[in-house]
């Protein structure tokens, strides 16, 4: 079932450390990681917390379980917007502090994490990302296209009305992102007869997808969306959309905005349509946002932050971008 991949926590008041802590711990647990990888994300949870204690403000973590080539993985991802740091590779050693403490939390979580990055500016805030495989080794892989995905569902809500979908094929990598009408679990029903209509369709054409997720959905109550297509033979993009989810394409010295047709899929599409198509050398990433996100933001705004892993990237548009009264959506895709 597709659905909110993060799951948002409060993380600007003490008294609601513990709950956190005790969620968190209680899901790692359900998904049978052993008690050595518990522990160690017991610990990341704990000094994140710590850290936005007695730095940040409006603190907040996303929790999450997902999994890539390498294998299953926990992500916490630790956002605020306190003052931010001049030299974070800094703070990353031992004994660095500025509260008078050992100073050993963030050099703990790089430790114990497979994975860990953190980005700051001053005056802006700071993110801190920290993923956890369930293996202990695995050989590094370099996908065709490399995707990380961050969904959250309105505050209030058990489910998600936005979801992301995707499939690696010999040929193509797939993609589908959607946003149902309204919000809750109509709204997650329409999502997921897309993607069950998205996996029955054979065609490796945009448009000829989403016409028949259009017919398959009838029944519901429609979603917006946008599906994409990387073909891994000659590295060209092929993509169409339906109403507003936010598209940017994303070069090292350029980007695009691509605008979809107005409709709603389900309901009322366009009886034409077309496709549009880049090459890996014109355009190498893309970021896909809901109506959750407000759509106009500047990348120049987050110096060197293509240097990171794209989840900060995401959580970095959240951030600064989210309408806290909707789910919210942000997949974000760089090809090779």
């Amino acid at each position: 079932m597709v659905d909110a991949t993060h799951i948002s926590f409060r993380a600007d008041d003490r008294s609601y450390f513990s709950i956190l802590k005790k969620e968190i711990h209680s899901r790692v647990s359900e998904v049978g990681f052993s008690s050595k990888k518990l522990g160690e994300i017991d610990i990341i949870v704990s000094e994140m917390t710590s850290n936005l204690s007695k730095y940040a403000v409006d603190g907040e973590i996303l929790f999450s379980y997902d999994k890539d080539l390498r294998g299953d993985y926990f992500e916490i991802l630790s956002i605020d917007n306190g003052p931010g740091m001049s030299d974070p590779a800094k703070m990353m050693t031992d004994g660095i502090s500025t509260t008078n403490t050992l100073g050993h939390g963030l050099g703990s979580i790089k430790r114990l994490s497979d994975k860990f990055e953190l980005y700051s500016q001053k005056g802006w805030g700071t993110i801190a990302l920290s993923r956890v495989y369930r293996e202990e080794a695995f050989k590094p892989v370099r996908p065709a296209v490399e995707l990380r995905r961050l969904v959250v569902s309105k505050p209030g809500e058990t489910t998600s009305g936005d979801g992301c979908y995707w499939e690696y094929g010999d040929k193509y990598f797939k993609l589908l992102v959607a946003d149902g009408l309204g919000h809750g679990i109509e709204a997650n029903k329409a999502v997921n007869e897309a993607v069950k209509a998205f996996k029955e369709c054979s065609s490796v054409d945009p448009v000829e997808i989403i016409r028949h997720i259009h017919t398959a959905i009838r029944k519901t109550r429609g979603i917006v969306g946008t599906v994409a297509l990387f073909d891994r033979n000659t590295k060209v993009w092929n993509f169409a959309g339906i109403g507003n989810i936010s598209m940017k394409l994303l070069s090292i010295l350029n980007s695009k905005n691509y605008i979809s047709y107005n409709g709603i899929i389900g309901h009322n599409i366009p009886t034409t349509m077309k496709a549009q198509s880049c090459t890996n050398n014109e355009f190498n990433q893309m970021i896909l946002c809901s109506d959750g996100l407000k759509s106009r933001w500047d990348n120049s705004k987050y110096p060197l932050i293509n240097k990171y892993d794209l989840s900060i990237l995401a959580a970095a548009l959240y951030k600064d971008f989210a309408r806290r009264t909707d789910d919210m959506s942000v997949v974000i895709a760089r090809s090779f």
